[in-house]
């Protein structure tokens, strides 16, 4: 019998973490546009999906279903490279930046971490960057379509994306200040001290609530869905987009609020780590579920996100575009460098 070398194994091991957390990602995304049908309806005192499945659990494979079985329409007059690639742009930059997310605690098996894809030391740039990419397949889907509303919806998008990203990166700086790193295990660590006492979310409420701000204009979601405002643009950047294609660039904007959610539940609230800190040792319970409750404590946190995606979305309007731009520009982006300045001249007087 051969055995496996490390190669191999650390091979094997990878393979089946890209698998399974694509798998899991893919079901969190069908499942939160059923979460937000639902909470959307109990707001507006109405039931939501309840037909298909057991409580409507079933809606979102037969819209899934339905999509796939939808023709692929495709416009003569479009530039047909860029139009097919622009969702597997949007798609791919959104997906790919789980990889770096760590969403249980450190454990290992044959020198192999089980609970994230990659451990890089620069995590935080990582996500930053890929998301940042994922502009480029909108801006390309507007343009390629030769339609005006999905060319203004584009602008809108790329333009939108570009001013706030300024204030998100700059949000996350007094976190790497106070934490000294880029890598996101460190990052989840600086918090894990005294649990909830620990968390950024108090010493950075500034900053995060710039970043919160920022991330509903950069997943595109209200008030700031400004690039595919229907009463406005009929449906923006993807008017002209059908079946799977439309479906690729729904499931981008679901899995970059789930991406948001987790590297806020990462840099504010302490990650995987119990709210309890070391009041309760590391092995309660033994070895499984000293595993498992760190992923239920991650779950939890980056629902309480989505819910808040959902909530704050059922119930402010709009805003107008020039207020948008205005408020990136000249609100969050000043307070950002406000609260580079104080966290830095804190951590100065007390380091």
């Amino acid at each position: 019998m051969t055995h496996l070398s490390d190669f191999q194994i650390f091979l094997l091991l990878t393979i089946l973490k890209i698998v399974v957390v694509l798998v899991i990602t893919l079901t969190a995304v069908a499942y939160t546009v059923l979460l937000e049908r639902k909470v959307i309806g109990l707001i507006q005192n109405r039931w939501g999906p309840s037909r298909v499945g057991p409580f409507g659990l079933l809606q979102p494979l037969v819209d899934g279903l339905k999509l796939f079985l939808k023709e692929d329409l495709m416009p003569l007059a479009v530039e047909r490279p860029l139009f097919v690639i622009a969702p597997v742009i949007a798609l791919s930059c959104a997906l790919i930046s789980i990889a770096v997310v760590p969403f249980g605690s450190i454990f290992t098996y044959r020198g192999v971490s089980l609970f994230e894809i990659s451990d890089i030391n620069i995590g935080l740039l990582v996500v930053l960057g890929i998301t940042s990419v994922g502009v480029y397949g909108i801006a390309l889907s507007g343009w390629s379509s030769n339609n005006k509303y999905s060319l203004l919806g584009s602008l809108r998008a790329s333009a939108q994306i570009i001013s706030y990203e300024l204030a998100l990166g700059l949000s996350l700086v007094g976190v790497v200040m106070r934490a000294g790193s880029l890598r996101l295990r460190d990052i989840v660590g600086s918090q894990a001290h005294h649990g909830l006492l620990s968390w950024n979310i108090w010493p950075q409420l500034l900053g995060f609530f710039i970043y919160l701000m920022a991330a509903y204009a950069e997943t595109n979601r209200a008030p700031f869905d400004l690039p595919e405002a229907e009463s406005e643009l009929v449906a923006g950047y993807h008017t002209e987009y059908s079946s799977m294609k439309f479906a690729m660039f729904f499931m981008a904007e679901y899995a970059n609020m789930i991406t948001v959610s987790c590297v806020a539940t990462l840099l504010f609230f302490g990650g995987a780590t119990s709210p309890l800190g070391h009041l309760l040792p590391d092995n309660f319970g033994g070895p499984i579920l000293s595993a498992i409750f760190p992923i239920l404590w991650f779950i939890f946190k980056v629902f309480c996100f989505l819910f808040l995606y959902i909530w704050v979305r059922s119930t402010l309007p709009r805003f107008r575009y020039d207020q948008l731009m205005s408020f990136g520009w000249k609100w969050l982006l000043p307070l950002a460098m406000v609260n580079i300045v104080i966290t830095a001249l804190v951590l100065a007087i007390h380091g």
